[in-house]
This record gives C-alpha cells, sequence and structure tokens, in this order.
C-alpha cells in the first residue's frame, strides 16, 4: 500500500474509488460516540464534507449523538469507520469533533431536498413518540403547511460536526489473510506512519 505523507491524500484517492464503483452510499460510516459515563454508542452517518480540516456530517443537535458531542472544544472524542467491501478496504479515524460554522451548516441545508427540510422540523431526533407513527406523520403535515415553499430556514437546532483526525488507519484485504494496515497518527501537529500486523 502507498503511504503519501498526508493521509487525506489516501483517504481522498479511496473515497473517489469506492463513489466509481456504484456503492449506493459510499459516504457512509459508523460514529462511535460515547456518553459522560463513557458508554459507547454507534451509528450509521452520511459523511457530507471531506478536507483538510476533518469529515463532517449533520443532524439534529439534539438528537443522542449531537447531546454526546456537546461538551467543550477538544473534549468530544468520536470515532468514524468507512466500509467499501467490494474493494476489500477500510478506514477508521479518530479524533475530535466540533461544531461546524453557522454559513457551513446554512450552505448544505439549502442543498437539501424540501422533504428533507420539512423532516428536519418535524422530527425531534432520539425522542420518545407517544403517539408513534402517526404522530411523527401529523408533525410532518403540520410543518410542511407552516413553512414556506421556498428558502426553507434552518432549525436552530440542525448543524454539523466536524470530526478532526488524529489518527487514520487504512485497512486492505489480502489472500491469506495477510491484509495490510497502514496507521497514521499526528504527533505536533505532523503525520507519522507505522505499519500494523494483521
Amino acid at each position: 500500500m502507498n503511504a503519501p505523507p498526508d493521509p487525506m491524500t489516501l483517504f481522498r484517492e479511496w473515497f473517489e474509488a469506492a463513489h466509481q464503483i456504484g456503492l449506493p452510499e459510499p459516504s457512509a460510516a459508523a460514529l462511535a460516540t460515547g456518553d459522560e459515563n463513557g458508554a459507547p454508542s454507534v451509528r450509521i452517518v452520511l459523511v457530507r464534507g471531506v478536507d483538510e480540516r476533518g469529515f463532517v456530517f449533520y443532524t439534529n443537535l439534539q438528537s443522542r449523538k449531537g447531546v454526546e458531542l456537546s461538551g467543550p472544544p477538544g473534549r468530544n472524542p468520536a470515532a468514524l469507520c468507512f466500509y467499501w467491501p467490494p474493494l476489500a478496504r477500510q478506514v477508521r479515524i479518530e479524533g475530535d469533533a466540533s461544531p461546524v460554522t453557522d454559513a457551513e451548516a446554512d450552505a448544505y441545508w439549502a442543498t437539501r431536498p424540501r422533504a428533507h427540510q420539512i423532516a428536519g422540523w418535524a422530527s425531534p431526533q432520539s425522542q420518545a413518540l407517544p403517539g408513534g407513527k402517526d404522530e411523527l406523520d401529523r408533525r410532518f403535515a403540520e410543518m410542511d403547511r407552516r413553512l414556506p415553499t421556498e428558502n426553507v430556514p434552518r432549525p436552530p437546532y440542525w448543524s454539523g460536526y466536524r470530526i478532526e483526525p488524529r489518527a487514520i488507519e487504512f485497512w486492505e484485504g489480502k489472500p491469506g489473510r495477510l491484509h495490510d494496515r497502514l496507521l497514521y497518527q499526528k504527533h505536533g501537529g505532523r503525520w507519522k506512519t507505522s505499519i500494523l500486523a494483521p
């Protein structure tokens, strides 16, 4: 496996390859967070932005993941894992999450279909629905009537997080289970690499 000095170069190469083979959701990744007692929680999110600063996803800030990532800066550990079976490739990311800017959240919100925007207003994400699915349908219909047909505003409790990586591991399946594992770790602002046993 080739090891460029910056792991984001290799990530972009693998990410593009995952898009090119026609996977239904190549940007899907498992996101792991922890609560105030350290109990883990994991779910799939869609990563909507990747650049030198990190990996961005969007959510209701009142959801379980939003609450678990709402601590002070530098105290919001999170991990992502991408897995692309047809390529026999996995990428694991560990770092700290911080909120995106309002401008970034507004720009992404504006790209969402109106039905997704209405759902963002209607769904109290991760909260119990005493009236079940019927309650959610009623909430959606009400918001659909109340909100404008164009330029739906972004809810104040809906935004995004950026995970700034401190470690990125690339795994590639090989015959005989002699898989390639390349680990990048950030030390003093610079990336250092090591090869791990499979």
